[in-house]
Order: C-alpha cells, then sequence, then structure tokens
C-alpha cells in the first residue's frame, strides 16, 4: 500500500468529528504524513449562537462548533497531537463543509481526506446528502469514512 504524504479530515467541533480528527492523525502518524486538520463555517454572531444553544439543543454544534473557528481548530489540533501526530496545520474556510473540504484536498495536494460517519445512515442524509456520502462521490482522491456512531 503507498504512503500518505498529505491527509486532510474536517472537524466542526462536535465529537463525532473529533474521533474522526484522531483517526486521521493516526494515519499521519504512522505514514509520517502531514496532517490538515479544516473547519468549514459561516461567521455567527454570540447572539446568534445563544439562539442555536436554545432551538437546536444537541445539534448547536453546527453553529456553536463553527463560531468561532478557531477554538475548533485549536481543540482538533490537541486531539491530533495526543495521538501523536507530528505535523498538524489547521485552516478555517467559510462556505459549506463538501465544497471546503475537497477544496481544501484539492489545494494541498491530499492523498486521503478522512470525514466521520455522522449523517451517513440517518434518514435526513439518504433524502438531503450527507457530508460524507458526497465527499466520497466527489473527492479525487482516496477517501476514510471513520464510523463515529457508537
Amino acid at each position: 500500500m503507498a504512503s500518505y504524504r498529505t491527509v486532510v479530515v474536517g472537524t466542526d467541533g462536535s465529537p463525532p468529528s473529533l474521533r474522526a480528527v484522531s483517526r486521521a492523525a493516526e494515519v499521519a502518524r504512522d505514514a509520517s504524513a502531514r496532517l490538515l486538520i479544516v473547519c468549514a463555517y459561516y461567521p455567527s454572531d454570540r447572539r446568534e449562537i445563544e439562539q442555536a444553544q436554545d432551538e437546536l439543543g444537541d445539534e448547536a454544534f453546527q453553529v456553536i462548533g463553527s463560531a468561532p473557528a478557531e477554538d475548533t481548530l485549536r481543540e482538533a489540533a490537541d486531539v491530533a497531537r495526543s495521538a501523536r501526530a507530528e505535523r498538524v496545520e489547521t485552516a478555517a474556510a467559510v462556505g459549506a463543509p463538501v465544497p471546503v473540504l475537497l477544496e481544501a484536498a484539492e489545494r494541498h495536494g491530499a492523498d486521503l481526506l478522512v470525514i466521520g460517519s455522522r449523517g451517513l445512515n440517518s434518514l435526513k442524509g439518504r433524502i438531503l446528502g450527507s457530508v460524507p456520502s458526497d465527499v466520497s462521490r466527489r473527492a479525487d482522491c482516496d477517501v476514510l469514512v471513520v464510523r463515529t456512531t457508537r
């Protein structure tokens, strides 16, 4: 099996996405590869975040996890370093997760794109599409979908 040189992983700050970051870090560590952790986000102000917490409950990470993206990326980088990944980089980009991840993978010459399985087997995911299935269909590099729902 060819060794990976650049591994890209997406995170939104949720516990499932941090499990994907941990697995990506293990792969990057074992391959001596560079790990790029990417967070797609839309800017939110404090009022929008508080409203999301009130209205979305457990799903609020979708707003809170990306506002500010720097906090999300800092936590994800800590997770990656605790898995002993050596070359960890982070990047935040405004936009929807799928195009942001695909653009980052292309721009950085990723050999592997890692994504969590959240939404892959849900009714909502089957009807509306999910980040893992869309990334898997559209990526030009290998894709590892990490089972994060256990």
